[in-house]
């Protein structure tokens, strides 16, 4: 709070309110480390678009949380249902995971793609700027 305060120069009380009402309105939702799946041994990257059966969600949900691999969950329009980021050690440790995720008979069909790069990491610091002058 010290150092906001001082580059925002503006009392230490005031940063503390802003902060306050940013986190009760839900625009901040932690202050947690960003961790690197591939600094923990986790280098290859994946999508899996997921097809599941009518009325299945709610388990299939319970089971996606369950695989560590998996890092994020969507439920999307399009061709699938659900869309799936999964990290592994290796391309081959990559069909364990998949085989892992898709082993649940809620699943009725995968389909599977390596990310190759990422030159646009997940950001949100331009957002929050473009919000501000708005």
């Amino acid at each position: 709070m010290l150092e906001c305060s001082r580059r925002l120069q503006v009392a230490r009380g005031t940063v503390q309110a802003r902060l306050d009402r940013l986190q009760a309105r839900g625009v901040i939702g932690g202050f947690g480390p960003q961790v690197d799946p591939a600094a923990l041994g986790y280098p290859v990257t994946a999508f899996a678009t997921l097809e599941i059966s009518q009325g299945q969600g709610v388990d299939v949900r319970a089971h996606l949380a369950s695989v560590p691999e998996v890092l994020e969950l969507h439920t999307i329009t399009g061709q699938g249902d659900m869309l799936v980021r999964i990290v592994a050690r290796s391309n081959g440790d990559l069909q364990r995971v998949i085989d892992r995720v898709v082993d649940f008979e809620g699943i009725v069909r995968a389909s599977t793609a390596i990310a190759l790069e990422n030159p646009v990491p997940y950001r949100i610091l331009p957002l929050v700027e473009q919000a501000a002058r708005e």
